[in-house]
């Protein structure tokens, strides 16, 4: 357990450009807390003390706003910056050199049996608000952006954001991918709304135009009248 806070406190270090010192990390940071109170409440849960476990994680998410599963497995050298919010499912699983930021939810997507949760493997960072949800992997090195909903597998170095997410990059390169366009219901729901703002602005300069042509009609209309009035009383006075 120790061993592991170190690795801990080595990788707040690492990530957080704000961490000065060692102790001070040690003292403050609630990520490094919360994860030696899950240490503690996993080995609780391993010898089937398993209320004492939830206790323990339960007086965790009072005091740091962190809520880990004490069944889940998260390896040494974890970096939770800030913390509030994260939620870290029963059968997550966390490798080393994983960074996670605050509001990132390890979820799974209903009462499913057996793995429901992710596994997130070595060197991923995963953004604020992010939602990581089912039973699948994320691939090592990956790269998941703020807000982003991701929903089935991320491949290795890959960089996934939006609603639902999607694999922009891999490697650095952008990746396009047709299949996943088409499967994005937003996109297709603005293509949508464009399309019908187009229509109806051609239709309104249309309806301008014929106004417009209706009004240039009926002045020479009211031009031809007063003419016609003006011709007859130029013969009246004659």
């Amino acid at each position: 357990m120790f061993k592991r806070l170190r690795a801990d406190i080595r990788a707040a270090k690492k990530y957080d450009p704000a961490a000065r010192n060692k102790f001070e990390i040690w003292l403050t940071y609630s990520g490094v807390h919360a994860l030696s109170w899950h240490r503690v409440a996993h080995f609780f849960y391993k010898i089937h003390l398993k209320l004492l476990a939830r206790i323990l994680s339960q007086t965790a998410k009072f005091f740091t706003g962190i809520e880990i599963h004490p069944a889940a497995k998260i390896a040494g050298g974890v970096f939770i910056d800030h913390g509030a919010g994260v939620v870290i499912g029963e059968t997550a699983e966390i490798e080393e050199d994983v960074v996670i930021y605050q509001g990132v939810t390890l979820g799974g997507t209903g009462k499913e049996k057996g793995k429901r949760h992710p596994t997130i493997k070595r060197g991923v960072m995963i953004s604020s608000g992010a939602k990581i949800l089912g039973g699948f992997t994320v691939g090592e090195y990956a790269r998941i952006g703020a807000g982003a909903v991701v929903l089935k597998e991320v491949p290795p170095y890959a960089t996934v954001v939006g609603v639902p997410g999607l694999v922009v990059r891999i490697n650095g390169e952008k990746v396009c991918n047709l299949e996943q366009e088409k499967a994005d219901p937003i996109q297709e729901e603005v293509c949508h709304l464009r399309d019908e703002v187009f229509s109806l602005k051609e239709e309104l300069e249309n309806l301008k135009k014929e106004l417009s042509s209706e009004k240039d009609v009926g002045n020479a209309r009211k031009d031809k009248i007063g003419a016609d009035e003006n011709e007859e009383k130029a013969e009246d006075n004659l």
